[in-house]
């Protein structure tokens, strides 16, 4: 097997004294965070469970508030619910909130899912501040008493949009970037679908965050080198741990000559640590997140998280039998795949021009 491999060790040198100890205040308040949580799994009485629930709104305050004061300091880490209009705050909240619920349900994890990915559009894309306009003129389905046309005026984003690809870390991040991937079809006065690069990268899970292992699979990634250099490279993965993934995979193309003319990660939540560690690693990389989570467990699970982001979009795949690219797109069915079409063909047309892969 052909494969590129970045050690958790080599990943921690890339941050500075200063993040290790950001991140070392904010283990000391997520402990006293948890401490509450254990008091709240165990209240005997509505009234002790009122009062530890105040301590506990308390203890999130505080991390807010200085998670917000370390991404001020940092502006390659966009936060949706610190630079957002304060009025968009309660959306962006209570979509998380439904996205943390144990008892959401699959269908409705994707549904909330896609609306956070039209967020996270307008956050790294800038529409509503868009000075320049451009015009649809639709046809409408009223004909009586003439053909009926609407005109309607949406920021030009053509210069921002037209030079993207779409960056796949396959599984989770497949529907998430097919959204995204809509989305600049939709901002684009001439519908530009953007190409696909497909990335077939794992992370050694029987490992601790301390050892852990990003395993690049380049025999099931596809991609072309040529078609990556100097482009914007966009990746739309639900869930940001250690920003592993991502540093594998750019590190790699560096090596092999591309020169992107930026990266943007999108992330629905993000760890700080893994934030941090992007934006140190690679230089012209920014995170767009909706949420920032404060830290990690040790086996690199986001606390408090959302869970299997993979697995509450695409349901799970049976431990012997994993599903393709092509299975997996099968799976999501008609209704989304109607959606996603264009993006779907290109996909396909990705996956199927083998001689596009580099090994």
């Amino acid at each position: 097997m052909s494969r590129v491999v970045l050690k958790a060790q080599d990943l921690d040198g890339y941050l500075q004294e200063g993040d290790k100890a950001t991140l070392a205040r904010m283990d000391g308040l997520y402990r006293e965070a948890m401490l509450s949580f254990n008091i709240l799994s165990n209240a005997h009485s509505d009234e002790e469970r009122r009062q530890e629930e105040g301590h506990l709104i308390e203890h999130y305050n505080r991390m807010g508030s200085v998670l917000q004061e370390i991404c001020k300091a940092e502006p390659r880490i966009q936060v949706y619910s610190f630079v957002a209009p304060q009025e968009n705050h309660g959306e962006a909240s209570r979509l998380i909130a439904k996205l943390r619920d144990v008892n959401t349900q699959r269908q409705e994890f994707v549904y909330y899912v896609q609306r956070a990915y039209e967020l996270l559009f307008n956050l790294a894309f800038g529409g509503s501040q868009s000075a320049n306009k451009n015009y649809l003129i639709v046809k409408t389905p009223v004909t009586t008493p003439v053909q009926n046309y609407a005109v309607h005026k949406i920021p030009n984003l053509d210069a921002a949009l037209e030079n993207t690809v779409m960056c796949v870390m396959l599984r989770g991040a497949l529907l998430p970037s097919m959204i995204m991937s809509k989305e600049v079809q939709e901002f684009s006065s001439r519908g530009y679908v953007t190409p696909f690069a497909l990335f077939k990268i794992k992370r050694d899970d029987s490992k601790s965050e301390t050892n852990m292992e990003y395993i690049l699979d380049l025999d099931r990634s596809y991609f072309s080198i040529e078609d990556l250099d100097g482009k914007d490279l966009v990746f739309a993965d639900p869930m940001n741990a250690t920003g592993g993934s991502l540093v594998t995979v750019i590190k790699y193309l560096q090596d092999k000559g591309v020169k992107p003319k930026s990266v943007k990660f999108l992330n629905v939540i993000s760890a700080l640590k893994g934030s941090l560690r992007i934006v140190r690693a690679i230089e012209n990389a920014t995170v767009y997140t909706l949420w920032m989570d404060p830290v990690l467990n040790d086996r690199a699970y986001i606390m408090p998280g959302l869970g299997d982001a993979g697995d509450r979009i695409n349901g799970k795949d049976e431990d012997d039998i994993p599903r393709d690219m092509v299975q997996l797109i099968a799976d999501y069915g008609s209704n989304i795949a109607n959606l996603y079409r264009s993006q779907i063909r290109t996909i396909e047309r990705t996956v199927l021009r083998r001689q596009g892969c580099d090994s």
